[in-house]
């Protein structure tokens, strides 16, 4: 009996110290030094709700499932040293670059260490707890992970393409992924095809694979491009720098990969979100600075109709009716739970962020590509029927509504101020 007595008192004593530790974690949080704890809380609750298991297999260069972990680092060290001293065919000089014949230190760990000690506190420097492999020497390329690589890349890149790269808007390149355009498909594969010749024959290669074209406003009838005999793949949207390209000039599909990346990342802070010992000022804060610029992301340059924006509000409200714990059911209104959680209209955001971008624009010099876009005029009659909405349609109508005029643009503090739109 005095057992019993013991674990009851047990209980008691620990269900008290975990009552404590838990009011001392939701008072640190509501704080601006348990800010960095409120984020950390949230990744944990999402790593301990999956339901997972890290699974330590891989199969072999032949098929065969690898469980032990001596063979499954082996088969790593394997694949990454193929990958990293894979090179392809190539001249061996390049014209207007000077070789340098000396040798190039490589990193040492000394350098790697005082690298991660400079990196912020509380930062990932990647996943952990995969073991470590027997080292392997790269033998081509660039240093993986060297700060100066993406510049060598960058420098590299611009000597190999000077001969066929054309000014924006008719070539545009970030890193390795380009972007071609042309007015015909015989204009398309001729440009292809010179790529392909400049990038080849220095070593490097273009991915058949990734390759894709898209045809905007087509009234001929259909074909194909082709790539040394190669069909290329022919697509309606693709996807460039995070951004959705539709060929009919619409952005339903953007906005709703937009409220996608909304919901994916309110279901990454759930675990505060949908605590209902946390305040709704700070889920409305939490909510401001995870979930809201994944919706918000890229949409600055396209222009919505009412149904579209209306699709990112009514998302945006189901987000915030589920962290407050209450339904429609109960009857309360729009404007009471933004207020309750201090989070203003997504619309107004979207105007604030478009806005601010063409200001942005404006001030730009007359031969920057953005600019240019802004100021062509494309030749011919629009259809029949019901125009499209234009970008300009747009930034026009945000105009009219904060009272602002293109002129206003040119001073950035007062544009600022007349664009501003805070949360409640």
């Amino acid at each position: 009996m005095s057992e019993l007595r013991v674990k009851r008192r047990v209980k008691r004593e620990v269900s008290k110290a975990k009552q404590k530790a838990y009011d001392e974690l939701y008072t640190r949080l509501v704080t601006r030094e348990g800010q960095k704890d409120l984020y950390r809380l949230a990744r944990q609750r999402e790593r301990d709700g999956k339901d997972v298991q890290q699974v330590r297999v891989i199969k072999a260069r032949d098929g065969r499932v690898l469980t032990s972990e001596e063979s499954v680092q082996r088969r790593w060290k394997e694949y990454f040293k193929e990958l990293m001293n894979e090179e392809n065919e190539r001249e061996k000089r390049v014209e207007g670059v000077n070789s340098v014949e000396q040798k190039v230190d490589k990193i040492r760990k000394d350098e790697v260490r005082k690298a991660l000690k400079r990196m912020k506190s509380g930062k990932e420097v990647g996943p952990d707890d995969g073991g470590q492999t027997e080292e392997f020497k790269v033998e081509v390329g660039l240093h993986q992970g060297s700060a100066l690589s993406p510049f060598l890349f960058a420098i590299v890149m611009d000597q190999l393409s000077e001969e066929v790269r054309q000014e924006s808007p008719w070539t545009i390149m970030f890193a390795d992924d380009i972007v071609i355009c042309s007015e015909s498909r015989e204009q398309v594969e001729e440009s292809l095809e010179r790529w392909r010749f400049a990038l080849e024959r220095r070593g490097m290669k273009v991915s058949r694979s990734k390759t894709e074209y898209m045809c905007v406003n087509e009234r001929e009838g259909s074909g194909t491009v082709r790539l040394q005999g190669e069909e290329v793949k022919k697509v309606q949207e693709f996807k460039y720098l995070g951004s959705t390209v539709q060929s009919n000039g619409e952005c339903g599909k953007e906005v709703k990969k937009r409220v996608q990346a909304g919901w994916n990342g309110w279901r990454k802070v759930t675990g505060v979100l949908c605590d209902r010992k946390i305040s709704a000022r700070i889920k409305g804060k939490v909510y401001r600075t995870v979930v809201r610029p994944a919706m918000l992301y890229g949409l600055e340059t396209v222009s919505l109709r009412k149904r579209q924006e209306s699709e990112l509000e009514v998302a945006e409200l189901k987000m915030l009716r589920f962290s407050l714990g209450v339904t429609r059911l109960d009857r309360i209104r729009n404007e009471y739970i933004r207020g309750t959680a201090h989070v203003g209209r997504l619309g107004d955001k979207v105007r604030k962020a478009r806005l601010r971008w063409f200001g942005h624009v404006q001030r730009r010099e007359s031969e920057y590509t953005g600019r240019r876009m802004l100021d062509m005029e494309l030749p011919g009659r629009r259809q029949r029927g019901r125009p499209k909405r234009r970008y300009m349609d747009g930034i026009n109508e945000d105009m009219k509504l904060v009272g602002a005029s293109v002129e206003d643009s040119e001073d950035r503090d007062r544009w600022r101020e007349m664009i501003r739109c805070g949360d409640p």
